[in-house]
């Protein structure tokens, strides 16, 4: 498997010769010359998640790709007739893609503040022809599937969370491979502190592994 990370939580996931996009945000830059895509999955209506201003470009250059988002964002982005139609991607549901299969699951994004709405977030799980659970994107969640997962796209920094959350988050899972994800909104500085602190508090049998912005890493 081959993973893309063109920054935030934007990922180009290729397992089996299927590649599938996910959450092509407005802090994420380089998947707008992206081609030959078998999928966009998007986890939810934030903007640092769905940029609604250049997906009917890459929409538009991946024509034959499925898309499927949460329902909330799916309603609006059908409503607004942006790069439609989409697809609502239910917590249970299961999206065949080419070779792969994703599956849907979680359903609510963390809590950011008491007093702010809690909006729909949905996780993907994908399955790999030899592999369950090879590659999982949790979207702005600590959802935990209850289930083995092989690489894990890890959430390091966000107004909903505290970097010991993400540590305790990434021990309960312990994948094979966590990659960081969803790091925009910390300067260079506080990246490092906050990576470094994360690749020391993971299980020993987890791999830590920061991917090089728009450079594909086998994993």
């Amino acid at each position: 498997m081959q993973i893309t990370h063109f920054g935030h939580s934007c990922v180009l996931v290729e397992v089996d010769g299927t590649k599938i996009l996910f959450d092509p945000g407005n802090f994420s830059h380089g998947f707008e010359g992206l081609t030959g895509l078998d999928a966009i999955l998007i986890t939810h209506q934030h903007p640092d998640h769905c940029d609604v201003a250049r997906l009917p470009d890459l929409v538009a250059a991946n024509p034959d790709a499925v898309r499927y988002a949460d329902p909330q964002t799916t309603a609006q982005l059908n409503a607004d007739d942006v790069a439609g139609p989409w697809t609502a991607a239910h917590a249970g549901s299961r999206v065949d893609i080419g070779s792969v299969t994703a599956r849907v699951t979680g359903g609510r994004h963390a809590v950011i503040h008491p007093e702010i709405p809690v909006i729909d977030n949905v996780a993907y799980v994908v399955d790999a022809e030899d592999t369950t659970g090879r590659f999982m994107h949790p979207g702005d969640s600590f959802y935990i599937p209850f289930e083995k997962i092989d690489v894990l796209a890890l959430p390091s920094a966000a107004p909903w969370m505290k970097l010991s959350e993400s540590v305790d988050y990434l021990r309960a899972m312990a994948p094979r491979v966590a990659v960081p994800i969803h790091q925009a909104i910390l300067a260079d500085a506080g990246t490092g502190i906050h990576y470094g602190r994360l690749s020391d508090m993971k299980d020993a049998q987890t791999e830590f592994v920061v991917l090089d912005k728009e450079s594909a890493t086998q994993v």
